[in-house]
């Protein structure tokens, strides 16, 4: 069986159900949810159980080839991204998607000058409204500015530190 080179693997051997759902994951840029990883790999793989998508879904993450993102009220998702990178989460429907945003502060070494803690890694998550469920809620709502100068709907609440 051919073993992956990744520097998180530790002998990870990729079985033929590893390998589907890696790629299955890489291909993706919804996030899905293991029902959902199921739902797809078993377009390839119809004899695959529920159990083995999550069994194979918690070792990936493990080894680092995947992102297992355990985000606020929401089901698991997963992530074939591993670099860094921000999401935002729909609160409407539930979606998760990728954000394209230029890199932050780095706030780990900030953080980590202020203490004994070493960072090894960070989670940021942005909330909102997608296109399509602010479209059904109706585009009748006045709109205000915001300090940055976008825009929210009024039926929104804006949380402030």
């Amino acid at each position: 069986m051919r073993r992956i080179n990744h520097k998180y693997d530790k002998g990870l051997r990729m079985t033929r159900q590893r390998r589907v759902i890696l790629a299955e994951l890489q291909r993706s840029a919804c996030h899905p949810t293991a029902a959902q990883v199921y739902r797809s790999v078993r377009e390839r793989i119809p004899r695959i159980s529920l159990g083995t998508i999550y069994r194979n879904l918690d070792v990936l993450s493990k080894a680092g080839l995947i992102q297992k993102l355990e985000l606020a009220g929401i089901e698991k998702r997963f992530d074939g991204t591993t670099e860094n990178h921000y999401h935002v989460r729909w609160v409407s429907c539930g979606r998760v998607e990728d954000v394209s945003v230029n890199e932050l502060p780095p706030v780990e070494s900030t953080i980590q000058g202020m203490s004994d803690y070493e960072i090894v890694a960070y989670r940021l998550e942005y909330i909102g409204i997608c296109p399509e469920c602010r479209k059904r809620r109706g585009s009748s709502q006045r709109k205000k500015p915001l300090e940055s100068g976008k825009e929210e709907s009024s039926g929104t609440e804006r949380i402030e530190d």
